[in-house]
C-alpha cells in the first residue's frame, strides 16, 4: 500500500469533478428503478479515494445541508483538499488521509458512496475491503457508485499496457518512460496496414491517451495493479457483501445493441430471462472496456420497466434549443454537443419548448402535464416511453434536486465561490450542476473572476477594459451580456 501512496504523491492524478457520481444522478437512477432514494438536500456522501476533493468539495458547496466525507491514501492531495475547504469556509465536508483497510463503521452510514477509479487498480484484498465497506456503511435505500475496467474490452487495453511497461523497463524518469512508450506505440501503428484490426485497436487507444493528461495515463494504464473483470464477476463479488446490481450510472446510448430487436431475440435465446447474463452477453457485443456501476442492498425489489408512476416523482430539464438547420432550413432542436432532432410530435415540441425557457432549472413533470395537456402531453404509459426515449437520446435529463442557481441574471451577478476559487488557478471551473466550463479563453477566465456579486454592468465593462486595453471597447461591451448569459446557462451564477 505504501507503493500506491508514493505513486500518487510523486505523480499527481489530475483532479476534477465526475458528473455521473453526483448524488442527484444516483438518486435519479434509484428512482427510475423503484427505490425511494434519500433526498439530496440532506444526504450523507462518502467518497473513497477522493484525491484532493475536486469531486466532493463542489458537491458540499452546492448542498450545504448535506454531509460529505472523503479519504485518500496520498498525503499531498489530501492536504491540498483540506486547504481548499478551509479557504471556502465549508463546515459540511471533511477529507482525511487513511488506508481503505483501516476504516470502518466509525465513519457512520451513508446514503451515497462513491468509489471512482479504484476497484480495478488495487490489490485483491483492497478490492474486497472496498466492497465490504459499501456493504457495511450503505443505508437501506443507499446507492454505491463503483467504476472499474471491464472485459472483454479490458483485454485490449491490457495488451497495450504490457507493451508500454516493457518499453519503460530500465527508464528511471517516469515522464520520459511514458513518452518513450507512447512513441513506440506510434511506431507500431505506422508499421500496420490501413485496414488492419491490430492497427485500429492501437489507434483508438492512442487517441484516447493523447486526449488526457500524462498523470491519468500513468495511473490508469500503468499502475502496479490492473485487473479488469467480467460484469458477472463484479456482480457476484457485490452479492457476497449483501449488494446487488441496480444499473449503470447513465442510460445506454441510442446506438447500444440492447435496443435492437434482433439482439433481444438472441439474448432471450441464450440467457432466457436472466437479466445479469443478458448484460454480460451485451458486454461481449459492446467489447466493453469500462463500467460505472451502481449497487444497492440485495433485499430491495427493483423495477426495470420504467412505469409512469416512477417518473411522476421526477423533475426534467433540457439543454436543447430550437433552431433552424443550416442545410435543410427546417426547425430542429439542437443540443450543445451538436446533435439535432427534427420532430412533428406536438407533445415533444411543447415539452422541449417549455424546458428551453426554463434551463438551467428543472420543471416538475406533475406541474408540466396540465400546462401541456392541449398538445397531447399526459402522464401515462405512452408518455413514459416517450420520455425515456428522449432521456436516452440526451434531449432531456431527469433530476430530483434543484441546484442553488440564480433565477435570473441579476444587477450584480455572483458566481459560485467554488468556480471563483478554481478559476484563480485552473483552466476549468465546476458549475453548480457539477459539470465543468472551460476557462482556456483569457477573457472568459478574467470575466469569471469579476463575478463576485459587487459589480454592475458598467463596473464589469470598466474592469474588462482595464484588463484588456488592446481590445476594442465596442467588442468588450458587446461581450458583457453574452458572457453573463453563458455563465448563467452553465449553472455558474448562484442564487
Amino acid at each position: 500500500m505504501r507503493q500506491f501512496q508514493n505513486s500518487y504523491d510523486q505523480v499527481a492524478y489530475p483532479a476534477f469533478p465526475y458528473p455521473n457520481t453526483h448524488p442527484d444522478r444516483l438518486a435519479v437512477m434509484a428512482a427510475l428503478h423503484g427505490i425511494t432514494p434519500a433526498g439530496v438536500e440532506q444526504c450523507r456522501v462518502l467518497e473513497i479515494a477522493c484525491n484532493e476533493g475536486a469531486n466532493l468539495i463542489p458537491m458540499a458547496y452546492a448542498i450545504p445541508k448535506g454531509e460529505f466525507v472523503g479519504f485518500d491514501l496520498a498525503q499531498g492531495p489530501v492536504e491540498r483538499g483540506q486547504k481548499r475547504i478551509r479557504d471556502l469556509g465549508l463546515k459540511n465536508v471533511r477529507i482525511f488521509e487513511s488506508d481503505l483497510l483501516s476504516v470502518g463503521v466509525e465513519l457512520g452510514r451513508f446514503d451515497y458512496i462513491i468509489a471512482q477509479g479504484l476497484y480495478s487498480w488495487v490489490a485483491k484484498e483492497v478490492r474486497d475491503r472496498l466492497m465490504a465497506l459499501c456493504g457495511e456503511l450503505l443505508e437501506p435505500n443507499g446507492i454505491a457508485f463503483v467504476s472499474y475496467n471491464a472485459l472483454p474490452g479490458g483485454h485490449l487495453r491490457r495488451m497495450l499496457r504490457d507493451m508500454m511497461l516493457f518499453r519503460m523497463e530500465g527508464v528511471e524518469d517516469r515522464e520520459q518512460g511514458m513518452a518513450e512508450a507512447i512513441k513506440f506505440l506510434c511506431f507500431l501503428l505506422e508499421t500496420r496496414p490501413q485496414d488492419d484490426v491490430y492497427r485500429a485497436v492501437i489507434e483508438k487507444e492512442l487517441k484516447r491517451m493523447e486526449g488526457r493528461r500524462a498523470g491519468v495515463t500513468f495511473h490508469d494504464e500503468l499502475s502496479a495493479a490492473y485487473d479488469p473483470v467480467h460484469f458477472v464477476e463484479f456482480v457476484e463479488h457485490a452479492r457476497r457483501h449483501g449488494l446487488q446490481f441496480l444499473s449503470e450510472a447513465v442510460l445506454p446510448p441510442p446506438t447500444d445493441p440492447c435496443y435492437r430487436f434482433e439482439t433481444q431475440t438472441v439474448l432471450k435465446s441464450a440467457a432466457g430471462e436472466d437479466f445479469l447474463r443478458q448484460e454480460q452477453l451485451l458486454d461481449f457485443l459492446r467489447v466493453r472496456m469500462y463500467r460505472e456501476t451502481l449497487l444497492c442492498r440485495a433485499d430491495l425489489e427493483l423495477r426495470r420497466d420504467f412505469p409512469v408512476e416512477l417518473l411522476r416523482k421526477l423533475m426534467v430539464a433540457s439543454q436543447a434549443n430550437l433552431t433552424q438547420d443550416e442545410e435543410t432550413k427546417k426547425l430542429v432542436f439542437k443540443l450543445p454537443s451538436g446533435i439535432k432532432m427534427e420532430t412533428n410530435h406536438p407533445a415533444v415540441n411543447a415539452l422541449l419548448a417549455e424546458l428551453e425557457k426554463a434551463w438551467p432549472h428543472p420543471l416538475a413533470l406533475e406541474d408540466l402535464a396540465p400546462r401541456l395537456s392541449s398538445s397531447g402531453f399526459a402522464l401515462n404509459d405512452d408518455c413514459s416511453a416517450l420520455l425515456m426515449k428522449l432521456a436516452i437520446a440526451k434531449f432531456i435529463e431527469f433530476r430530483t434536486w434543484k441546484a442553488p442557481m440564480a433565477a435570473e441574471i441579476g444587477d450584480r451577478p455572483r458566481a459560485s465561490a467554488v468556480s471563483l476559487q478554481e478559476g484563480r488557478s485552473q483552466m476549468q471551473a465546476t458549475t453548480l450542476l457539477h459539470s465543468t466550463i472551460s476557462l482556456e479563453d483569457p477573457k472568459v477566465k478574467a470575466f469569471l473572476s469579476l463575478l463576485d456579486g459587487t459589480r454592475e454592468r458598467g463596473a464589469l465593462f470598466d474592469a474588462m477594459r482595464a484588463a484588456f486595453p488592446a481590445t476594442p471597447e465596442s467588442e468588450l461591451k458587446a461581450g458583457i451580456e453574452p458572457g453573463l448569459r453563458m455563465f448563467y446557462l452553465s449553472g455558474v451564477l448562484e442564487a
